[in-house]
């Protein structure tokens, strides 16, 4: 009996000799595997986490711009002569605002594109800077419309000003966001 014992467990002891690196080999592959997995589901989280933050500064930009019309319609300065800020061309079809030049947006913080890095030489950062800024004009091209019925009673006749807002908000990663709005003032008009 105990010869019997003794081959069985001779046995055994070659079937675990011959498979002792055979474990070794599919652990690492397992390894491997939940390695490139793990890598992969960060990088991802990451991508995410980034994408997501670009689309809250986007956001802050819209906003930015946003702000700014609403600044310029409650500032009420309606020049018919004199816009806020300069144009290219104000006598064209389609005037574009001079950036730079405009009315800054209140609580909007300048963005420096590059992080305020070294600029290359003889440029200064201060022109490296995006602006949150407004610009408002009358617009020549639609001008002053006549309102119908309003103010006879009176003697005077009332006048529909058309004046157009163009905005420019910014925010980091290079986020910009350009909105105009036009509108219609009430006034004066004569006899």
């Amino acid at each position: 009996m105990k010869q019997k014992q003794t081959q069985t467990n001779h046995r055994f002891a070659r079937r675990a000799h011959a498979q002792s690196g055979a474990a070794l080999v599919v652990g690492l592959i397992l390894l491997l595997v939940l390695t490139i997995l793990a890598i992969s589901g960060m990088t991802t989280a990451s991508l995410e986490l980034q994408m997501a933050g670009n689309e809250q500064y986007q956001e802050r930009a819209f906003q930015a711009a946003e702000a700014g019309i609403e600044q310029a319609i409650d500032a009420a300065v309606y020049s018919t002569t004199t816009p806020t800020g300069f144009y290219n061309n104000l006598f064209g079809s389609n005037p574009t605002p001079i950036r730079g030049t405009g009315q800054q947006i209140a609580n909007c913080t300048d963005v420096d594109p590059d992080g305020g890095n070294p600029d290359p030489p003889n440029s200064s950062d201060a022109q490296d800077t995006r602006e949150c800024e407004y610009f408002m004009r009358f617009d020549l091209q639609t001008g002053t419309t006549i309102v119908p019925g309003g103010g006879y009673s009176l003697g005077t006749g009332f006048n529909a000003y058309h004046f157009v807002v163009d905005s420019h908000g910014t925010s980091h990663r290079g986020a910009e966001s350009d909105h105009q709005q036009s509108f219609y003032i009430i006034g004066p008009g004569g006899t």
